[in-house]
């Protein structure tokens, strides 16, 4: 039985929805229902009564939850003396970033950010963004940056969150040039000779975006998927050898970009095919009730991003 079961759990029995619910856990909606089947299978016993809506937990269901609810309430408290016996350093900040993030604007930030608030120790963490997301949820970093668009929403509880502009930018399709400087995958393409796309695997969120930027693109887009992975450097990878298209994060292709190894894929003067993002910092409000254990650092950290993003607006 693993713990997430009982999450997705109590949150079908707070939502009484598994669409909902699903949106919540950053799944797909039958990815979620494997869950919950799952679960019950582990339980021996239906949990959810599933002929009626909105959805109704069974009298075994409704023993689960109660029981759920301990099991991650003292689940928690356990994850949070351990990490506070393996957090020596207090001065420490943890960052959970998407693999993207961590390789690309990440760095660059964290330099701008210590030459105007000055130098700070950090830890990153890594993930994808569901798991990135959860780390957050259950405590385990101190910030969260992601990318966001409000086609794809991060859906975090305002009640408990809260959030920070931390700038834009620009998902676009790049490509190897040819020896004249040109695309050698000038999109749109056509019927006849679609062009290689390299793509992100199913549910990426840039993919997403992509599948996004795609659909309002305006002109038909003719793409042969030719390779996927969910990392955006693998798809860089990819395109730098010549192997296709790819939709990129500009501060993923800057250096490329700026020593000729890649070009924007679409053509001066035609449709761009590119769509501005947010990036978002989150954090978890204090409890003023422990006002007096939060990380300083990150309360003096949290207010310097809010001042400097007091005139950045957000892309839609």
């Amino acid at each position: 039985m693993e713990t997430k079961w009982l999450e997705d759990f109590v949150s079908l029995a707070e939502t009484r929805s598994f669409s909902r619910s699903a949106q919540l856990r950053h799944v797909t909606q039958p990815a979620f229902s494997r869950r919950i089947q799952a679960l019950e299978a582990w339980a021996g016993a239906d949990l959810v009564d599933r002929s009626s809506y909105p959805t109704r937990l069974t009298p075994a269901g409704k023993t689960m939850y109660d029981q759920a609810l301990e099991m991650l309430q003292a689940l928690q408290s356990t994850r949070s003396m351990l990490r506070a016996h393996a957090s020596s350093d207090a001065s420490m900040v943890g960052f959970a970033v998407p693999h993207t993030l961590a390789f690309t604007f990440f760095p660059r930030w964290v330099a701008q950010v210590q030459a105007s608030f000055g130098p700070f120790k950090s830890r990153l963490i890594a993930l994808n963004v569901h798991d990135a997301v959860m780390r957050l949820v259950e405590g385990g970093c101190d910030l969260l940056i992601v990318y966001h668009h409000s086609s794809q929403p991060l859906e975090l509880d305002a009640s408990r969150y809260e959030m920070v502009n931390l700038g834009q930018e620009l998902l676009a399709p790049y490509c190897k040039p040819d020896n004249l400087g040109q695309p050698l995958f000038p999109l749109p393409g056509s019927s006849e000779r679609p062009l290689p796309f390299l793509a992100y695997g199913p549910g990426a969120y840039l993919g997403r975006l992509t599948e996004l930027i795609l659909k309002e693109a305006g002109v038909p887009v003719h793409l042969e998927r030719a390779y996927e992975t969910d990392m955006a450097e693998g798809l860089k990878a990819m395109a730098l050898e010549g192997l296709g298209v790819a939709f990129l994060p500009f501060s993923a292709v800057r250096d490329e970009l700026q020593n000729g190894r890649l070009v924007n894929a679409a053509l001066p003067g035609g449709p761009q095919f590119s769509l501005p993002m947010n990036l978002l910092g989150y954090r978890e409000k204090p409890n003023p009730n422990h006002s007096n254990k939060e990380n300083r650092v990150v309360h003096a950290l949290w207010h310097f991003l809010q001042e400097q993003a007091a005139g950045l607006p957000l892309a839609g």
